[in-house]
């Protein structure tokens, strides 16, 4: 490295030989002004080293830690606090079971509903599991349908997280479905998206996890673990401790701001869902 230095100023000096003092002078400012340059490149890469993580500590991946004041909605024993089809809805070995089969049908998509508060701010941590043949779903911010024609008692329609026992995306457990809206699935697992006011569709804008991570994430024909964080108008999906849905409402007509809890039985092929313990937290 010194005998570059050496010959670069020896090249220097025979180059500024016989020149005038304002191309000397030239030469030197044109030289500063490089190095000035080559200096504020390595600034700004070394400031993106910093910058990267702050971005990506907006979403954090891992599931906050649990709070000491989560409320217990479910009690183990039996339905106390909860409305759904009798016929349809019970409670085995301390969890909350909803089963249809072909001699007990659901007449439509039908929900045991929670009926001792409404959810707004919220944090809600549930287990779940299912069976294969059918898919189920968490209802939140939703409202129970007791007007005009439904197929049964029980009819709830709203944001809704779903439940399936699969682990190949995009039909898994996690994304947000409008039960009962315009909107089909709204945000899939994976996604970090905004849907704008007024727009037709979402706008993703990230990537929370791919096929290969879902797939070592997901228990199928097992207890899967729900995290589901909502704040104004951003809402978080947790499974089995790992963000895997990020969305953001703007949609002023559509976006969901309060409502009831409820948990689906679906309509079609028996199936089976079971919950259990179910807990709740008011954010503020």
């Amino acid at each position: 490295m010194a005998g570059r230095r050496g010959r670069s100023v020896s090249s220097d000096r025979r180059r500024f030989h016989g020149s005038s003092p304002r191309d000397v002078v030239a030469g030197i400012s044109f030289q500063i002004w490089e190095v000035a340059m080559k200096l504020l490149v390595h600034s700004l890469l070394f400031a993106c080293l910093f910058v990267v993580p702050a971005f990506a500590a907006d979403s954090p991946k891992e599931a906050p830690a649990e709070s000491p004041d989560m409320k217990v909605l479910f009690n183990g024993k039996d339905l106390t606090g909860w409305d759904g089809d009798p016929r349809l809805w019970s409670v085995k070995d301390g969890v909350l079971r909803g089963e249809t089969t072909p001699e007990k049908v659901a007449k439509g998509n039908t929900f045991i509903i929670w009926k001792e508060g409404v959810l707004k701010d919220f944090e809600l941590r549930l287990s779940f599991r299912a069976s294969s043949s059918n898919n189920s779903g968490i209802q939140y911010r939703s409202k129970h349908i007791t007007e005009g024609k439904v197929g049964n008692a029980w009819v709830v329609r709203g944001y809704q997280h779903e439940i399936r026992n699969e682990s190949k995306l995009p039909n898994v457990a996690g994304f947000i479905y409008d039960e009962g809206g315009s909107r089909g699935r709204i945000c899939l697992v994976g996604e970090q998206a905004t849907w704008d006011d007024g727009a037709k569709a979402k706008r993703v804008t990230g990537t929370l996890i791919d096929q290969a991570e879902f797939a070592k994430l997901a228990r199928v024909d097992d207890w899967n673990d729900v995290v589901i964080i909502a704040q104004g108008n951003q809402i978080r999906h947790y499974l089995n401790g790992r963000l895997v849905l990020d969305f953001t409402d703007n949609d002023a007509k559509r976006a969901l701001t309060e409502g009831v809890l409820a948990l689906q039985l679906h309509a079609g092929a028996p199936m089976w869902v079971e919950f259990k313990n179910i807990r709740l937290r008011e954010v503020k």
